[in-house]
C-alpha cells in the first residue's frame, strides 16, 4: 500500500483537485461580461473612494463653521425635521383617511348589489343547521335512550338473581 502511494503522488493530488475545479472552463458569455464589468466596477470603487475623500475633506473644512454657528444651526435642523416629520405624518394620515373612505363606499356599494344573495345564503346555511342540530338531538336521544333501556334490564336481571 505504502509502496502504490510512494509511486503515484501527483495521482491522489489531482484527483482531488478535480473534485474542487470544474470540468469545463467558463463559456464566452461569461467571459465578455466579466471584460465588460471589471473596468465599470473598478469605476465605481474610484468614485466612491473620491466620494469618501471629498466628503471628509468637506468635513474638515465646515467644522469650524459648524461649531461657530452651532447655537443657531441646532435648533434650526430641529425644527426643520419637525416640519418635515409633521408634513409626512400629516400626508400619511389623509391617505389613510380618503383610502378607509373609499373602502367604506365601495363596501357599501358592494353590500347593497349582494345583499339578497348574502340573505338566501344565510338562510340556508341556518336551515343546514337547525336540521343538523335536530338530527344530532335525535341521535344523542335514542342514544340516552338505548341507554336507559340497557341499565334498566341490566337492573332487573340482577334483582332476579
Amino acid at each position: 500500500m505504502a509502496e502504490h502511494q510512494q509511486h503515484h503522488p501527483g495521482h491522489q493530488a489531482g484527483e482531488s483537485l478535480k473534485g474542487i475545479l470544474p470540468e469545463k472552463g467558463p463559456s464566452s458569455s461569461q467571459v465578455i461580461a466579466v471584460i465588460a464589468l471589471f473596468p465599470v466596477g473598478g469605476i465605481l470603487l474610484t468614485l466612491s473612494g473620491l466620494t469618501l475623500a471629498a466628503s471628509i475633506i468637506g468635513l474638515l473644512l465646515a467644522t469650524p463653521v459648524f461649531l461657530i454657528f452651532s447655537p443657531v444651526l441646532v435648533p434650526a435642523a430641529i425644527v426643520l425635521s419637525l416640519a418635515v416629520t409633521g408634513f409626512l405624518t400629516s400626508g400619511a394620515f389623509g391617505i389613510t383617511g380618503l383610502s378607509s373612505l373609499s373602502w367604506i363606499v365601495n363596501y357599501f356599494r358592494g353590500a347593497r348589489e349582494k345583499v339578497p344573495e348574502q340573505l338566501e345564503y344565510a338562510k340556508r346555511r341556518m336551515a343546514d343547521a337547525a336540521g343538523h342540530v335536530g338530527q344530532r338531538t335525535k341521535e344523542m336521544g335514542q342514544t340516552i335512550q338505548g341507554k336507559g333501556h340497557e341499565g334498566g334490564r341490566g337492573g332487573h336481571e340482577e334483582r332476579r338473581t
